[in-house]
């Protein structure tokens, strides 16, 4: 594909002003840039803007790189105590699972003692049963969207 000549050099000249061109694309813009004067002018205008630039005096706030290593150490301290609560979560998860697998028998057998002591239908029992193991659980994860609720309130102010 052939390009413009114009265009290439334009190309290049955007390259070289962030890496380093190859031997052979810096030896065809300096050739080209002697040959053409419209390419040239506006090389010699993209030096002298840059160069501009990076002498022109910025002011900042003194006591900015402190403010922002304190920003950056508080948003760490959010990230690692949200990981922390995170962890701690999946753990007692993990621990009420387990509890419930092992107390499954005995739970429905305190169910069924209590069913044929008081007369309660089986439907009854197994729909208790069911609500037994659940409820907890749903009221867990209402707590959870709450807390989070909470947090992206106070992470807005």
């Amino acid at each position: 594909m052939n390009e413009n000549p114009h265009v290439r050099a334009q190309r290049l000249m955007a390259e070289s002003a962030v890496e380093v061109l190859g031997k052979v694309e810096e030896a065809w813009l300096r050739e080209h840039l002697a040959d053409c004067v419209d390419c040239a002018r506006e090389a010699a205008t993209a030096r002298e803007l840059l160069h501009a630039l990076r002498n022109a005096p910025v002011s900042v706030p003194r006591d900015l790189a402190a403010r922002t290593q304190l920003r950056v150490r508080l948003r760490a301290q959010e990230v690692s105590e949200a990981a922390n609560g995170s962890l701690w979560l999946w753990v007692v998860t993990a621990a009420s699972w387990f509890l419930g697998v092992f107390s499954a028998p005995l739970v429905w057998k305190v169910f069924s003692w209590l069913g044929s002591s008081v007369g309660v239908p089986k439907l009854v029992l197994e729909i208790g049963f069911v609500l037994w193991w659940t409820v907890p659980a749903l009221v867990a994860v209402g707590v959870v969207l709450q807390q989070r609720a909470l947090n992206a309130g106070t992470k807005g102010i």
